[in-house]
């Protein structure tokens, strides 16, 4: 299945909608509750089981609920969500952090590295010419994803281990600066629940470094998107000048 009707598309919207809010899978009588669509409970459930036929949503263990796929969130993102508008006082307060900071290069990065994770309220990660620098890790230690040690660890450890996070960065498809990697997408088990999202800047050294967000696969695109392009974009225009 790949043509969804509006009627699936608007079901599958408001399961991620809920399991983005929740962190739990969603059940049936969930959507019933929070969401008028206009069809009966019995509609929601046949098709909530069609899109699990189709690889959006699937079914975790034993659970009578259902959580997004890859597949799915990548319809959300490319179909669905309705990007937030940045503030205009957070723009202009990113853009003149960074650029106060351009006269030392790393340093801005690392400047725009620390302003994505406290927008974005999750931890953030950048990349330029193999020096790594992240922000925000304490703000995922809150959240049930990372609960488990290993996968918290296994996050972390890629820090030190450009390899594997280079690794993670080249599943990135697509001409576009903007990339979102889900877990289920690579090849670590432990990164399953997560994801990546992250955009390209040029840099001073003529090559393309990068800055993104890492969090559970339930990141708040919306939101976190517009702020990714924002900062990207302030990069690039301080590596030009």
């Amino acid at each position: 299945m790949t043509d969804l009707s509006e009627r699936q598309k608007q079901l599958l919207k408001a399961v991620i909608e809920l399991y983005v809010k929740t962190g739990e899978p969603v059940a049936s009588d969930a959507i019933e509750k929070n969401y008028d669509l206009g069809v009966s409970p019995a509609t929601i459930r046949n098709e909530m089981v069609r899109l699990t036929d189709g690889g959006f949503l699937k079914q975790p263990h034993t659970s009578a609920g259902r959580t997004p796929t890859a597949l799915g969130f990548r319809l959300y993102i490319g179909e669905l969500m309705k990007e937030k508008e940045l503030p205009v006082v957070d723009e202009v307060n990113i853009r003149q952090q960074v650029m106060d900071a351009r006269s030392e290069y790393n340093n801005m990065i690392k400047t725009a590295t620390r302003a994505l994770a406290k927008k974005c309220r999750t931890l953030a990660i950048s990349v330029n010419d193999n020096d790594i620098y992240y922000a925000g890790a304490a703000n995922i230690l809150d959240l049930p994803e990372f609960y488990d040690i290993d996968v918290t660890r296994f996050v972390l450890s890629m820090f030190d281990e450009l390899p594997i996070l280079q690794q993670v960065l080249d599943k990135a498809q697509g001409s576009e600066p903007l990339h979102v990697i889900f877990g289920e997408e690579t090849d670590f088990e432990y990164l399953r629940p997560t994801s990546f999202a992250f955009v390209n800047f040029d840099n001073l050294s003529g090559h393309q470094g990068v800055i993104g967000v890492i969090g559970p696969d339930r990141l708040n695109f919306p939101l976190v998107l517009p702020y990714l392009r924002y900062v990207g974009g302030v990069l690039t225009e301080a590596g030009h000048i």
